[in-house]
């Protein structure tokens, strides 16, 4: 049979050929891409015309299109649904990525060419817009980040390093997927499971019927919380779920710390080979924040006054253990099910756990995450079943403008599986650019639990907020509108990205939205209105929820400050390093472990957010100040400014701009002005 991926897809919105696409046409079409694209950069690095826009930087762009299509069709699929065939395929080629990548960024030819090119612009030969501008000026710098300047002998220690974290950081994943999976909690004796519901029940007798167990399987998320132990009145059973889950990586067959610490001590020494003084140094360079001293200022002035509020709402679920336990001393896995309690009580806000029954998937969807883009953006959804995406359950959807032409397409994965990786996350199939004319397709791969036979696919007020937030993702891709695909969408830094995602999930709480995609599954009876209030007027985030997510941010950044002289030398100081780290900065709390731990960090030790996690945060400022912007916009119809004239601004001046431009001028644009801290610090209260 033909490769499928060896000339572009002939399918609607050149969707890879997922019905027919084999592991061994990915590994033949990346090899081909590979040579592909070496071929076609060493044309451009020994052309003898003088340097154009046209034959360097609109050809840098063309020459990799075959291994972009090849290795972000398999990444997908690899991500959402694994196998020990694909796990070995990507240790293969992990490698080999990385040394192509340095074939391309230390090659002087190619720097030259981009010297010349920048050199005419400056004389007035050439003459360069902004978009232009923005990817030549990037890929200079590119290249000196790359090690462009070093010797030949460390030119080859670079390279060595690099690939041997490209095979570190696929074998963290490949081990984090299988350990979260193999803790997962088996459950005999139904008793324990006080607190579910009977479609709870349904969907963990379905999880253990899977893997040939009697009885229920707890799922394990990827997170240190879990979502059931908020639900669970069995506290023995709570204990050994939030066991299972911050234990996981730290022994056994899925240990992780000799490979967490390898990669972490190869970075620290990549970066001072760079002539950096640590990974972060080199990391926050070119982000928003702009240094490591902003990085920690923000860290450090908000991490005291949010373990204060922790502390006091400790002292409240204190006094409401002695209350129904006396003599019971509150514990971490007591954490989510107290609060839970209390909320109900009507004396600390709502309790999201009533909502369930109102949050059917399906509705969520259409009467939700693509109602709100509507509204605002003017896209409709058209469901095109005969499309195949990248697993089984993945659906296609067709994206309309308001016009009724074809925008592009999103691919949704919503369900949990053992062989997928924990969280959830948005990528690019395809990238928008006018340059190739490509119309943009996006994923969506997320976590919620699959419905039982029968059963409604009900879910947490937790899974609707992701839902919202990839969704965000989503949308920063699809309506981008830019020359490069390099620079399409999502192509930001990494304390940016996150900002349009966080900015969308606003609209779950929308009343005038919540109450047609929160209905009961049962009746159709929407969401009881003094609910929706509740929820509303108590959005304010818990001290606890932003402290274990700062208590990550802070680990992340003393794994990636620490100089190499200082890390732990192998897996056992992985524990001791962690504590120590948390206690120097304050946020150490016995009752709130990071939101990951060490061993199973993906973000940063299997993904790309290595001394960017805080990135969430700096994108919480420009979200609370674009939210305010919103309420700003406001009509008597929609107060929450959910309106086309709002979304048309926000989209024309930031969405569409992808990463054309410098970020914060794209925010300057769309606001007028920088963003300002006063209204997260309100959101987190502490203004």
């Amino acid at each position: 049979m033909t490769n499928p991926l060896l000339a572009p897809s002939t399918l609607p919105f050149a969707l890879p050929d997922y019905a027919v696409l084999t592991d061994e046409h990915v590994r033949e079409a990346v090899a081909a891409g590979m040579a592909q694209q070496l071929e076609a950069l060493a044309v451009l690095a020994a052309d003898p015309a003088p340097a154009t826009v046209e034959n360097v930087l609109h050809a840098w762009e063309r020459s990799g299109l075959l291994l972009g299509r090849a290795y972000s069709a398999f990444w997908v699929a690899r991500s959402a649904d694994t196998s020990p065939e694909r796990d070995a395929l990507t240790a293969e080629l992990s490698p080999r990525l990385a040394a192509h990548s340095d074939a391309i960024m230390l090659d002087r030819g190619l720097y030259d060419r981009l010297v010349a090119l920048r050199e005419r612009a400056d004389a007035g030969e050439v003459a360069l817009d902004e978009q232009d501008e923005h990817v030549l000026s990037r890929r200079l710098q590119d290249y000196r980040r790359s090690g462009i300047d070093l010797s030949d002998d460390a030119q080859e220690r670079l390279r060595a390093i690099n690939a041997e974290l490209a095979t570190l950081s696929t074998a963290f994943d490949t081990a984090l997927t299988a350990g979260r999976a193999a803790a997962a909690v088996h459950v005999t004796d139904e008793a324990e499971l006080e607190g579910l519901g009977e479609d709870d029940r349904a969907g963990l007798r379905e999880a253990a019927a899977a893997r040939s167990l009697e009885g229920w399987l707890v799922p394990v998320v990827n997170t240190s919380g879990q979502p059931l132990l908020g639900s669970l009145a069995h506290r023995g059973l709570r204990e050994r779920l939030y066991r299972a889950s911050v234990d996981r990586g730290l022994s056994g067959e899925h240990d992780t710390r000799e490979t967490l610490v390898r990669v972490a001590r190869l970075r620290a020494e990549r970066a001072e080979l760079l002539g950096y003084p640590h990974h972060a140094a080199y990391v926050h360079e070119v982000s928003c924040a702009g240094s490591t001293d902003a990085v920690n200022d923000i860290l450090g002035r908000l991490t005291p006054g949010v373990v204060e509020l922790t502390d006091r709402e400790a002292d409240r679920l204190a006094d409401h253990l002695a209350g129904t336990d006396p003599g019971a001393t509150l514990e971490p896995w007591d954490w989510q099910y107290l609060a839970t309690r209390v909320s109900a009580s009507g004396a600390d806000g709502f309790d999201t756990e009533r909502l369930k029954p109102y949050l059917e998937f399906e509705r969520v969807l259409q009467e939700g995450v693509f109602a709100a883009a509507t509204a605002l953006y003017g896209l409709t959804f058209v469901e095109r079943p005969e499309l195949v995406g990248y697993t089984e359950e993945a659906r296609v959807f067709e994206v309309r403008e308001e016009d009724g032409s074809v925008l592009g397409a999103v691919v949704l994965d919503p369900w949990t599986r053992p062989t997928k990786k924990g969280g959830a996350w948005m990528t690019s199939l395809v990238d928008q650019s006018h340059l190739l004319g490509d119309q943009p397709v996006v994923t969506n791969t997320c976590n919620v639990p699959p419905p039982a036979p029968g059963s409604p696919s009900l879910m947490t007020w937790d899974n609707v907020i992701t839902l919202f937030h990839e969704f965000g993702h989503d949308l920063h891709g699809l309506l981008s509108d830019v020359r490069y695909p390099s620079r399409s969408g999502t192509s930001v830094p990494r304390d940016f990205v996150e900002f349009p995602s966080q900015v969308n999930e606003i609209w779950a709480w929308e009343p005038s939205l919540l109450t047609a995609y929160a209905r009961h599954h049962a009746t159709g009876e929407p969401v009881p209105a003094d609910w929706v209030e509740s929820l509303v007027a108590n959005r304010q985030e818990s001290g606890r929820d932003t402290l274990e997510l700062l208590a990550a941010m802070l680990l992340d950044q003393a794994w990636h400050q620490t100089p190499l002289e200082e890390l732990p030398q192998d897996g056992s100081g992985v524990e001791a390093f962690e504590a120590a780290a948390l206690e120097r900065a304050g946020a150490a709390h016995p009752l709130v472990p990071p939101r990951y731990r060490s061993a199973y960090f993906h973000h940063i030790f299997g993904g790309g957010y290595a001394a960017g996690y805080y990135s969430y945060l700096w994108s919480e400022v420009m979200d609370a100040d674009t939210v305010a912007w919103f309420r700003e916009q406001g009509t008597p119809d929609q107060p929450g400014g959910m309106t086309r004239a709002a979304g048309e601004h926000f989209r024309r001046e930031l969405l569409g701009r992808g990463g054309s431009i410098e970020a914060l001028e794209t925010y300057r644009r769309f606001r007028g002005r920088d963003p300002e801290v006063s209204h997260l610090l309100a959101r987190l209260g502490l203004g």
